[in-house]
């Protein structure tokens, strides 16, 4: 190979996963931090597949949407308090609800590249100790006062301060281009597209049954390590029915007539971490580890959800998988049909059903229901922002592998400032 010539690409191999049950904000995890929860769910990976030795992983790529200030460094401080060898390489992404996949990416292309054999790629987020910023009017005066060249000016500058000035500065669920929800962002969509509201709880009503199926069959027994005292999605309720689901009230679009939106086919707030282990083929087969699947596709895409046609559905804030996707699959030469299992993230029951739609406006064939989040999905797990990407990755893996013969794979996950991130995993 000539210098000029470029790397050949390798496939990446996904090898296993790691996460910590998943639990309700303000519940279990309220005082466990995201660099907490990423060690635990790094430490148990670690474990796993015997990733303590010096070199053993070549990077680690993480990160977290609601960060502290003491989230500085996120990844790489978590690696210096983790099982990890202190001299593996660590640095922060972030990308809204599509952190996790989207570190996946970044793990898999350096694989595929060669510039290195290993990585682990994954997200934490904790929304029960979301950080609380300074009010913007007293920052402002305690930046004036630092600066001051005596006391008196520092004195007087800070006789300004008044009771208003103590208010903390919360983080707020909105898009700050539209200062709607995301709820609210939905709930304009679910309109536009029609979703019925029986059609969503049965759909959410499905995650969990499916969910607490696959747990009592023990599929989640070598992805989910115990923590602060969970061993199971705290958020999961096993007995969820449409009948049960149909008798909540709705929470979001009920300014509009006939609002379907409610906080059971809504997914909650959610603390939580999850890891993936990626390698070559090479790496894998040196530590006798059977690839769980190959990452072979990818594609981001985004919207202009603040002046495009929300009001149609095309640009809805949550709807740019439905861009990325049939891009992605026109440049591997597939259709839906060609997919064995497809995982949707499900923020909301409604989302999924006008991305199924939107695909099918698209000219995708339509999926077949008993192929979608086989083993229930965000819905029913919950959804710890930056942490769900990579809790479906590997669940994917392992369903795929699971099936002992050839499969193919599908992962679509929207994100915050009307992002998407998609990707296929296949198993030859």
């Amino acid at each position: 190979m000539s210098p000029l010539e470029p790397p050949r690409a390798r496939r990446v191999a996904v090898v296993g996963g790691t996460r910590i049950p998943f639990a309700r904000s303000d519940g279990p995890y309220a005082t466990a931090s995201n660099q907490r929860m990423l060690t635990a769910a790094l430490d148990g990976l670690a474990e796993r597949y015997g990733l303590q030795e010096p070199g053993a992983v070549g990077e680690f790529v993480a990160g977290a949407v609601l960060k502290h200030s003491r989230d500085f460094n996120l990844a790489r401080e978590t690696v210096l308090g983790s099982a990890l060898d202190a001299r593996t390489p660590a640095y922060d992404i972030q990308q809204a609800c599509g952190t996790g996949l989207q570190a996946v990416v970044a793990a898999a292309n350096k694989i595929a590249l060669g510039q290195t054999e290993s990585a682990v790629a994954g997200g934490a987020d904790t929304a029960s100790d979301a950080p609380l910023g300074v009010n913007d009017r007293l920052r402002r005066i305690l930046l004036e006062a630092r600066r001051a060249k005596s006391a008196g000016a520092r004195l007087k500058a800070l006789a300004r301060v008044r009771p208003g000035h103590l208010v903390p500065d919360i983080p707020r669920n909105a898009e700050p281009r539209t200062g709607l929800s995301m709820g609210e962002h939905a709930a304009v969509t679910a309109r536009a597209w029609g979703i019925t509201r029986e059609a969503q709880d049965e759909l959410a009503a499905a995650s969990h049954q499916r969910l607490a199926a696959a747990y009592d069959r023990g599929f989640f027994a070598d992805l989910v390590v115990p923590f602060r005292g969970l061993e199971r999605d705290q958020n999961l309720r096993p007995d969820s029915t449409p009948e049960k689901l149909a008798a909540l009230k709705p929470v979001f679009g009920t300014a509009a007539p006939g609002p379907t939106m409610t906080a059971g086919n809504s997914t909650p707030l959610t603390d939580g971490a999850a890891t993936v282990l990626l390698a070559s083929e090479e790496w894998a087969e040196a530590r006798g580890l059977e690839p769980l699947a190959y990452l072979t596709a990818y594609e981001t895409a985004a919207v202009d959800f603040p002046h495009g046609d929300v009001a149609g559905g095309e640009d809805g804030l949550l709807m740019a998988p439905a861009h990325a996707v049939p891009r992605m699959l026109e440049r591997a030469g597939l259709g839906i049909e060609d997919f064995d299992l497809v995982e949707i993230h499900e923020a909301f029951a409604s989302q999924v059903l006008a991305t199924l739609a939107a695909w099918e406006k698209r000219g995708l064939a339509p999926v077949d229901r008993t192929r979608l989040n086989v083993a229930g999905s965000s819905l029913a797990t919950g959804h710890p922002f930056a942490a769900t990407g990579a809790r479906i990755v590997a669940t994917l893996a392992k369903l795929l592998a699971e099936r002992g013969g050839p499969g193919r794979g599908l992962i679509s996950v929207c994100a915050a400032g009307g992002q998407g991130v998609t990707a296929v995993l296949e198993r030859p």
